[in-house]
């Protein structure tokens, strides 16, 4: 039996006008980085602010490690450290001052951790919490986040504001994180984070549950995708007459086009572009990403 972390069962938050959370229902497991990506607004920091005990539910419930979200907050912070989507500082001056607070707070006597987080990210932690960039800010969030290696970890768009270098490092971070056996629950819109760290990725849009992914699954089933450059207008709108299969993009102004397919179907692929005239042929895998704008273009289907 798996070891269920946190659970979300049928919760419902309804602002009205459409918008909210309705029947979010799904558990996240003992050492398992869970993903969950959505369009803005869908309700991707409704639920983690719900986990983190800020908000009730109209109906339904959420809970980590078997206690109530929001009737044992105080227990459940203990073990979970958190980024929220909208960071807002207190007013203690620096960035020294914040994390020397919060360490205190968790009651960390040996700061060699936090150096290595500062020292990760180039944290310039000397600066005024009120000046700091967008990204500053992040990074300062991030390290108090990690600090104290958590059990849990909350992380909504953790990487807002980094440059893709420090994109990078985070990933990296939340490898060691996982390898150490802490449980992530992350929300993002950036596909390569979920693609480099999620065991499973619930997409969601409009308030509702999408699709369940199980990454080990949609490596093996996925397709792949093929770009192929034609030389003639002619040759291309033949082949786009004639195909048998799956043409996922197009663009005739520059006269290439994306088809996606199973490894099975690779001999008819070549078999077809051989009777016209080629520029280019590349390949690329089948990403989370290209799952995620399908489904959308589908105007989602319920399968989580």
């Amino acid at each position: 039996m798996r070891d269920e972390i946190i659970r979300v069962s049928d919760m419902t938050k309804d602002y009205g006008g459409g918008r909210g959370i309705f029947g979010f229902d799904f558990t996240v497991n003992r050492g398992e980085v869970f993903g969950i990506v959505g369009t803005n607004g869908s309700g991707k920091t409704t639920t983690l602010r719900h986990l983190m005990g800020f908000l009730r539910p109209d109906s339904g419930s959420c809970s980590i490690m078997g206690l109530d979200c929001r009737r044992d907050t105080r227990e459940i912070m203990k073990h979970v450290g958190y980024v929220p989507g909208e960071i807002d500082f207190p007013d203690v001056g620096t960035g020294t001052s914040f994390l020397k607070i919060q360490a205190g707070f968790l009651g960390i006597k040996d700061r060699s951790r936090i150096e290595r987080l500062v020292e990760m990210f180039g944290l310039d932690t000397g600066a005024s919490l009120k000046r700091m960039s967008k990204g500053m800010k992040q990074k300062t969030a991030l390290v108090a986040a990690f600090m104290s290696q958590p059990d849990i970890l909350l992380l909504d768009e953790p990487s807002t504001g980094l440059d893709p270098l420090m994109r990078d490092t985070l990933i990296e971070l939340i490898l060691e994180e996982k390898a150490r056996g802490a449980t992530v629950l992350m929300s993002s819109h950036i596909f390569k984070e979920l693609d480099d760290t999620a065991d499973r990725v619930l997409f969601i849009q409009d308030g509702r549950q999408t699709e369940l992914v199980d990454m080990k699954s949609f490596a093996k089933d996925m397709p792949n995708v093929y770009r192929l450059g034609f030389k003639t207008a002619e040759d291309y709108d033949s082949f786009t007459a004639e195909t048998s299969l799956h043409i996922s993009y197009e663009n005739k102004k520059y006269l290439h086009l994306d088809i996606d397919i199973l490894p099975q179907s690779a001999d008819t692929l070549f078999g077809e572009i051989s009777r016209h005239d080629m520029r280019y042929i590349k390949h690329r895998p089948f990403t989370l990403e290209d799952h995620y704008n399908e489904i959308l273009a589908k105007g989602g289907k319920i399968s989580a």
